[in-house]
């Protein structure tokens, strides 16, 4: 092994354990008395905020658990899990929920559009309560810094559902990475083809005002966003569209594909970001398709490094020096490909299927010697941490700083030319409209804790 790669890994060996994985490694055994938690063989009692669509599968992950109560506005989109839970507690408005179930749980998981995602996970934690949290985590930055600093604060276990931080072939990555078996790591290309074929987006979507279903309580979907009349093209499917509730592809996918480049690079805040590229931009949604560049300045032994976010591609990116065919992706195109000073590595959407690019390189390599300790399974390790464990992979003291950064791009959008980022003061240098993007404003009666 080269000098590099050992200082890189040296490198990697203190850092790990303020980000990658959990102090004690997944296998160690804390005294769960003296941390004041239950037994790891009692069930944990949980709420479902959000039990349509991923909220049904992130409470069948959870199926080792009690389900303890079900919230979701939409009593049409929710039907199945309601159906399958007949005596378990509904409720319409997460609100509504805590007041009257809060003895009653020891924590949630956040199945709901992005603009719900930081209020829920926020009263979850002042009340004292563990929580899983899909990705994106929260709509915007601040709602992501304020989420990483209460989770502290409360103590609480939580988990983003960014599920490739748990996946062998994202470990496999950093260690290559980190043997040096790349070189230094100067560029990333990311890619999506989200939203095509999955929601429209651009500028022919004009939302319509329509009666509000039956099924539907309106108001408790809105939370704290900025009223907008009822229209199909938000609810049930669309919503990740438009900026007021969702955040693009870049919501919906760059958790999973930048995880792993997240964590083998470990990514802390770029210095800029822009939008160098889009097409179809809309009055009302996000652009059908963009190319965002985020710069990040050295980490330690690790050189500056270039991240390219691609979407809305009908196939893999063209990209030099890479043979056709060559980079992994599966058949919704997601992927990504680290470009060294000595070579390539591609990886999947959730970091499976790691090789070396060209493949024909893979024929006689072995791995490195495992570094870092092997996961459970994403909800396991949340529900581990729950009960006394080690911090889950993607506890928001890690999911937060990651989330920061990447919506930075979700701003970028709105933007032409490079966006100049402080993080220490949370605000563009050069661009004071930018920061308006930065914070939500919360409607009346929806306070963020």
């Amino acid at each position: 092994m080269t000098e590099v790669a050992i200082s890189r890994r040296h490198f990697f060996v203190g850092s790990l354990l303020a980000g990658a994985v959990p102090a004690g490694g997944f296998g160690s055994a804390p005294s769960l008395k003296r941390l004041g938690y239950k037994s790891p063989n009692e069930k944990m009692n949980f709420a479902a905020i959000g039990a349509g669509g991923k909220g049904f599968s992130d409470i069948m992950g959870c199926q080792t658990e009690n389900l303890a109560a079900l919230v979701d506005p939409d009593e049409k989109r929710a039907a199945k899990t309601f159906s399958a839970f007949p005596n378990v507690p509904k409720y319409k408005d997460f609100r509504r929920m805590f007041d009257r179930e809060a003895k009653n749980i020891d924590a949630v998981t956040v199945s709901a559009p992005d603009h719900i995602h930081g209020s829920a996970s926020m009263w979850a934690m002042v009340r004292g309560k563990h929580v899983y949290c899909q990705k994106p985590l929260t709509r915007t930055v601040w709602e992501a810094r304020e989420l990483t600093r209460a989770a502290v604060k409360y103590g609480v276990a939580t988990q983003m559902g960014n599920q490739g931080y748990s996946n062998e072939g994202a470990r496999q990555c950093c260690e290559m990475i980190w043997n040096g078996d790349i070189g230094a790591v100067k560029e990333v290309h990311a890619w999506t083809n989200r939203p095509l074929k999955y929601w429209p987006q651009g500028p022919d979507v004009v939302p319509k005002e329509e009666p509000v279903p039956n099924n539907l309580d309106w108001e408790a979907w809105l939370g704290g966003s900025p009223f907008h009349p009822y229209s199909p093209s938000y609810a049930p499917h669309n919503w990740r569209g438009f900026p007021d509730f969702g955040c693009g592809a870049i919501g919906d996918m760059a958790c999973h594909i930048l995880g792993t480049p997240n964590m083998a690079l470990q990514l802390t805040a770029p210095t800029s970001v822009e939008c160098v590229k889009q097409e179809g931009k809309g009055r009302y949604t996000f652009p059908r398709a963009s190319l965002i560049r985020f710069d990040f300045p050295a980490r330690g032994s690790m050189a500056p490094v270039a991240i390219y976010w691609h979407d809305g591609l009908a196939k893999q990116p063209d990209t030099e020096g890479v043979p056709a065919g060559e980079l992994l992706g599966d058949s919704d195109v997601n992927g990504s490909l680290f470009i060294g000073d000595k070579g390539m590595i591609t990886t999947g959407c959730y970091g499976e299927r790691t090789r070396l690019v060209p493949a024909e390189l893979m024929k006689d390599y072995k791995l490195p010697a495992p570094l870092l300790t092997r996961s459970p399974g994403h909800y396991r390790d949340w529900i581990r941490a729950c009960k006394g464990g080690e911090k889950s992979c993607s506890d928001f003291r890690v999911a937060g700083p990651f989330v920061q950064w990447m919506l930075l791009g979700v701003i970028a959008m709105r933007f032409e030319g490079k966006l100049l980022w402080d993080a220490g003061k949370m605000r563009f240098t050069n661009n004071s409209e930018a920061n308006r993007f930065l914070k939500p404003v919360f409607r009346k009666g929806w306070k963020f804790a």
